[in-house]
């Protein structure tokens, strides 16, 4: 279905030097101009067909994918590393502080799908609306930063993959990463749709893997759910808090708020209150679920490394490669360590999809300005790769993995400067009309916000200087 031209267009009214400015046409009114603004993913936009008179399943299954590929933000390599040291070294404990993670996610994604319905804008289009264009410039600058890092956390990731499963150099890895440019291309001229399904796939591929090594690795069920359960230690005993501190702060990644309020825009639902109303609620159960699969992968990660090293010599692991070597020994299955690598590079890849996709939805909404796609891509993919080559060729595996970790201090530091804009825009009347936050989850999203800040500062002190 292609998209309405009528939906796809937004009057809005801004001061003649403005418009002069930035070449944009239209009417004149006593000094204002009313332009015509392009949508977020314009190739994309209203694309998706909703059969609006359809059985509740039919529309949930209209509007299930968005939520899949925000997820992936959620389970990617960036995230293993905490949750591999956090069961090694406290066993199940821990468990509760991914759940927590979680619910701030949910609430996060549900504001940043609530704002592309409601306004129709993307969350990096809402900022350069909002703000001037100096603080809008930096807000730009840091965010292409933060999907630098997290791009260069994927490309670890996979490359670490390949050299586990096959042995293939580290500085190869890498560069193989960068033919995934043609696979996204090559997809999204067929329809979002493809996209979105390679995306399931993968993160099917990933399921079926932790669900294997939760059958082999044979945890303690009763101990992982008292883990749910949030525990006086974790604030008592400062090792276990800065690991909590570092799943808490590294699990909401800033590229996914972007890449949430552009792709739900995709549907192609009546752009009315009805319309919004339906579209909002049908996208957060595509979230919500969706996101419950991302605790499912990040908690069998701990779970597993708590079955398999806490308690044992090998209970300091906390680095993918190590785990790896040691996981098949350590449980008697030779399977284990090659179905775990796997989950990895399927995670790796996966990741890459969508945070190539966020990066051009950060540019062409903070900017205005468009490039081709894969133009777009392959400066994300250099930008990426360029540090992880040269960091390999040095150093190695292990300059790569901390690497890994400099890339996830880059993304605590930014995250709050996406997480207070979207606050204060779902947040204010005058942009969202009756679809405001109420005043208890506005409450709800400031304190989010707030916690989010605070620990994230203290993960980067203790990082750089503790």
């Amino acid at each position: 279905m292609k998209p309405d031209p009528v939906e796809m267009r937004t009057d809005t009214l801004v001061p003649e030097a403005v418009a002069a400015s930035e070449g944009l046409t239209g009417h004149t009114e006593a000094g204002w101009r009313g332009v015509v603004r392009v949508p977020s993913l314009p190739e994309a936009f209203s694309s998706i067909r909703v059969p609006h008179d359809a059985v509740f399943w039919r529309k949930l299954i209209a509007f299930a994918g968005p939520g899949l590929m925000v997820a992936v933000g959620y389970m990617d390599p960036g995230n293993w590393a905490t949750d591999l040291a956090g069961g090694a070294q406290f066993g199940y404990t821990l468990l509760s502080v991914v759940l927590i993670s979680n619910f701030m996610a949910i609430l996060l994604q549900h504001l940043a799908l609530k704002l592309g319905v409601v306004s129709g804008r993307d969350l990096a289009q809402a900022c350069r609306d909002h703000y001037s264009r100096p603080v809008s410039l930096f807000l730009w600058g840091i965010c292409e930063f933060a999907i630098a890092a997290c791009d260069l956390a994927e490309v670890i990731g996979s490359a670490i993959a390949l050299n586990l499963l096959f042995h293939i150099p580290i500085v190869l890895g890498v560069l193989l990463t960068a033919l995934d440019v043609l696979v996204v291309l090559v997809l999204q001229s067929k329809g979002f749709r493809y996209v979105e399904c390679l995306v399931a796939g993968l993160i099917a591929v990933i399921g079926a893997c932790f669900a294997y090594e939760m059958v082999v690795s044979h945890p303690s069920y009763l101990g992982a759910l008292a883990g749910l359960i949030p525990s006086p230690q974790i604030v008592q005993n400062g090792n276990m808090l800065y690991i909590a501190v570092g799943i808490l702060g590294a699990t909401v990644m800033p590229h996914n708020l972007y890449l949430h309020s552009s792709i739900v825009q995709t549907r192609a639902f009546a752009r009315d209150d009805p319309g919004r109303v339906m579209a909002i609620k049908y996208a957060t159960i595509d979230s919500t679920v969706s996101l419950l699969f991302a605790f499912f992968i990040n908690a069998a990660i701990l779970v597993l490394s708590a079955a398999a090293f806490h308690g044992t010599e090998n209970q300091d692991v906390a680095d993918i490669g190590d785990a790896f070597h040691l996981l098949s020994p350590t449980l008697g299955v030779p399977l284990a360590s090659v179905v775990f690598a796997v989950a990895l590079l399927a995670s790796g890849q996966n990741s890459t999809l969508t945070g190539t996709m966020a990066g051009q939805i950060v540019m062409e909404g903070f900017l205005n300005i468009r490039l081709r796609p894969w133009v777009r891509r392959l400066l994300t993919r250099i930008i990426a790769i360029g540090p992880a080559v040269v960091v390999a060729g040095l150093y190695g595996e292990q300059g790569v993995g901390k690497l890994l970790i400099l890339s996830q201090v880059v993304l605590s530091a930014q995250l709050s400067f996406a997480v207070i804009p979207l606050v204060i825009f779902t947040s204010d009347k005058r942009k969202m009309g009756r679809f405001v936050n109420s005043r208890p989850l506005a409450a709800a999203a400031w304190i989010v916000a707030i916690v989010i800040a605070v620990l994230n500062l203290y993960l980067l002190g203790q990082t750089l200087f503790g």
